[in-house]
């Protein structure tokens, strides 16, 4: 990874780290199990890569930071919200993320379904309290963004992706098509919508929008197909949770239908289009490249 890039996400994502924990100095009119399930996971070390695409993408377009800090905590929190109730047994059934006992695991499963309950509303609430402070102009671009976020995160995106994947563990017809839509739509979506929201709150034309968009959703599938490779390649140590749960699950991933290398090459045919789609934008496009391969190299 090139240093430049590293020191960027690292100084970015502490950023993101403080604004997020000053989301919780407030005192909250609820039993303190959950406000402590939900601190649990969301600050158990993650590295922040979707709030820190939005700040940048807004940055980069000529946009205020300032104006993308509390959209930006809220897709953190709804990213998190969906690994809490992705490892649950119901779902995934993985006992570890980031190395550290999942959140059904220490609170249980009733606490786990409302930690994420909790969350994907506190979000909203983050979303909404930060455009009250917003220009007129940027009200209006917020609300255009936070639609984009919360399409992202629901049934045409995130959670219609998450219905396919548990739908594919019974689907004798799985084929290249169908993991293509869970791909995009379960990883890609929330990670598109972070590129889309951050240039939106910097008055982006629509056709930067259109590439940005191309961009996103490219790299977004690379990295869940990245994750399934891994899940054959790695180990649980260095994954932070259960290596080879696809396998044991009986998951339909791109490894499984089709073999390793395919999905390798897959990977690399998505970095190609994701390059290909800065190509055709007018700013600096170093920090989306060096994205793309950290992305796509984590295989390697």
């Amino acid at each position: 990874m090139d240093q430049d890039f590293k020191n960027t996400l690292e100084i970015m994502a502490k950023d993101v780290e403080d604004d997020l924990l000053s989301c919780f100095e407030k005192p909250f009119d609820a039993p303190d199990i959950i406000v402590s399930a939900m601190k649990y996971s969301l600050f158990a070390g993650g590295k922040r890569i979707r709030p820190v695409i939005m700040r940048k993408t807004c940055e980069l377009f000529g946009g205020d930071i300032e104006d993308v800090r509390a959209l930006s905590c809220a897709i953190e929190m709804i990213h998190t919200y969906s690994l809490i109730h992705d490892d649950l047994p119901a779902m995934d059934d993985d006992d570890l993320r980031r190395g550290q006992p999942s959140n059904h695991k220490v609170y249980g499963e009733d606490i786990a379904i409302l930690a994420g309950d909790a969350l994907l509303n506190y979000a909203m609430e983050t979303a909404l309290v930060g455009l009250q402070n917003l220009s007129p102009q940027q009200k209006n671009n917020g609300i255009q963004a936070l639609k984009i976020l919360m399409q992202a995160a629901g049934v045409d995106g995130m959670i219609g992706g998450q219905v396919g994947d548990v739908l594919a563990e019974e689907d004798s017809e799985m084929n290249a098509e169908k993991l293509k839509y869970i791909h995009s739509h379960k990883t890609g979506a929330i990670l598109t919508a972070s590129l889309l929201c951050g240039a939106v709150m910097a008055d982006t034309d629509s056709n930067s929008l259109k590439w940005i968009r191309q961009y996103g959703e490219a790299i977004g599938t690379a990295f869940q197909i990245v994750d399934d490779i891994l899940d054959v390649t790695s180990n649980t140590q260095v994954l932070g949770k259960p290596a080879g749960s696809d396998l044991e699950e009986h998951k339909t991933t791109m490894v499984s239908l089709y073999g390793l290398k395919s999905a390798q090459e897959k990977v690399e045919e998505y970095h190609s289009v994701a390059i290909q789609a800065l190509s055709n934008l007018s700013i600096d496009t170093s920090f989306y490249v060096q994205m793309a391969n950290f992305v796509c190299n984590r295989v390697y």
